[in-house]
């Protein structure tokens, strides 16, 4: 049977998508993780790298499949449309959008900090920097994905050029006597390492909102997402050696371990490296992260999860401007939050993590249902889910804010099924849920969705939810 699937009309390519998804992994991460993970668990955090890099594998496979084979701008919100119903993919969408969108301050507040310690700047002058970090990439998403994409090849390729050399600058001052003892703290440090590296791994999912703007998704997709693993990877595995090997036992004292790094090769390069290094990273997260938060955004609205208003955009090619200013006007109240506590990151990294791991565990179910059974993405998304759901144990202490989200998705609901229950006492019309705004024209009589069927002969998300409008909301 022919696939459904409508033909995309994105314009990105391999190039551009390897770019936004290398960017959205390759976080603030590397500022400060090969110092931390040294300090925990010595030589053998390079052994948690590698952990955490095969951990990746069926977490970044799953949602490279989903991405394919769903394009559509509703992410991991729109799978679990599908496959749990329409209150558990409003709470996923909620997450994204107001839980994960907590994190964009921090972002900018560290490389405001970085630059403002390397620059000598004063540090009442954090902000300012901060702020001006956000300007570049609202900009360049206000101009669409294809330009934000550019502008992220752009960024990458600095960066990973950046990070060659600061490497190569300072593995001459490697020493063999500091792998010695490998196991400083046993594998209980290595443990710790491994959960402070799962975070820099994360962000696989950004890709899903924005899968239907490449122009062949189902080759371009796995593509870059392959050429990100073995790039992300790379750079931190790496970057592990090399700071173990030259820093040793002082890896994880100084505040800006990379900066020590940069400055063994070179003192007068590596106070400029870092500070590029720092804000390529903070311009680039928030560059790749913007384009999923509009998509999003607009997806929800069409959905009825958000006012209407916001759903301009939605289309594969089209601009979500309105979604993007309602993202500005989130991470400005997030941001101000930040200012008012005095630069305080940690409620707000909480709120993100806690958002993240609940996507990622909701994410993955959806997957196992959505996919063939015993295919190859079947397989990994059942490794994922499992490993989600470790996750997702190991974070029941920060659970809160997604709770919260979760709670907000729940009384959307309740509250759409009394108006409809009203509206059919009144003799009104009685769907509880609003019809999305279609994205592409259906196709003519597709045919229903048979148990068992291949989820390349399933219609889009979008498709399947304007046909599944009229339904009970799950």
């Amino acid at each position: 049977m022919a696939s459904t699937l409508a033909p995309s009309h994105g314009r990105l390519g391999v190039v551009q998508g390897t770019a936004l998804y290398i960017a959205s992994v390759l976080g603030t991460g590397l500022l400060v993780l090969p110092g931390l993970a040294a300090d925990v668990a010595g030589p053998a955090s390079i052994v948690s790298v590698l952990a955490v890099l095969l951990l990746s594998v069926p977490l970044a496979g799953t949602f490279a499949v989903l991405a394919s084979r769903y394009p559509d701008p509703g992410g991991v919100a729109s799978y679990v449309r599908r496959a749990l119903g329409d209150t558990a993919a409003r709470a996923a969408g909620y997450w994204f959008m107001f839980g994960v969108c907590a994190g964009a301050p921090v972002v900018g507040v560290l490389g405001g900090e970085y630059v403002s310690a390397i620059a000598g700047i004063d540090r009442s002058m954090v902000p300012v920097i901060a702020a001006a970090i956000f300007v570049p990439p609202f900009v360049a998403n206000a101009f669409g994905v294809r330009v934000a994409g550019w502008v992220q090849f752009v960024l990458t390729a600095l960066l990973l050029a950046v990070v060659v050399t600061v490497v190569a600058l300072a593995a001459p001052a490697a020493l063999p006597q500091n792998f010695q003892p490998f196991l400083p703290h046993g594998w209980a440090g290595v443990g710790t390492a491994i959960s402070l590296f799962v975070w820099a791994f994360a962000g696989w999912e950004v890709g899903t909102h924005i899968s239907g703007e490449f122009r062949d998704p189902r080759r371009a997709i796995p593509i870059a997402t392959g050429i990100a693993l073995v790039v992300t990877g790379a750079c931190y595995l790496v970057l592990q050696i090399i700071t173990v090997g030259a820093l040793g036992g002082a890896a994880g004292e100084g505040q800006v371990p990379l900066l020590e790094l940069a400055r063994l090769g070179s003192p007068g390069f590596g106070t400029i490296a870092v500070g590029v290094i720092a804000a390529i990273v903070a311009l680039g997260v928030m560059n790749a992260y913007l384009a999923a938060f509009a998509k999003l955004g607009a997806s929800l609205a069409s959905n009825g999860d958000l006012p209407r208003w916001f759903s301009k955009g939605l289309e594969s090619g089209a601009v979500p401007r309105r979604a993007l200013a309602l993202t500005a006007g989130v991470v400005a109240i997030y941001f101000a939050l930040m200012v008012w506590s005095g630069l305080e990151l940690t409620p707000f990294i909480l709120v993100h993590t806690s958002s993240m791991v609940s996507i990622y565990a909701l994410g993955m179910v959806a997957a196992v249902r959505l996919l063939e059974r015993w295919s190859i993405g079947w397989w990994l998304a059942v490794v994922a889910a499992v490993l989600c759901g470790g996750m997702l144990i190991l974070a029941l202490g920060s659970l809160l804010p997604a709770a919260l989200l979760a709670a907000a998705a729940v009384v959307v609901t309740v509250v759409r099924r009394v108006r409809a229950s009203r509206a059919q006492e009144s003799g009104g019309p009685a769907s509880a849920e609003p019809v999305p705004v279609p994205l592409a024209a259906e196709p003519a009589g597709p045919a229903p969705e048979q148990k068992g069927a291949r989820p390349e002969n399933r219609p889009r998300p979008e498709a399947s939810d304007s046909v599944r409008a009229s339904a009970p909301s799950a």
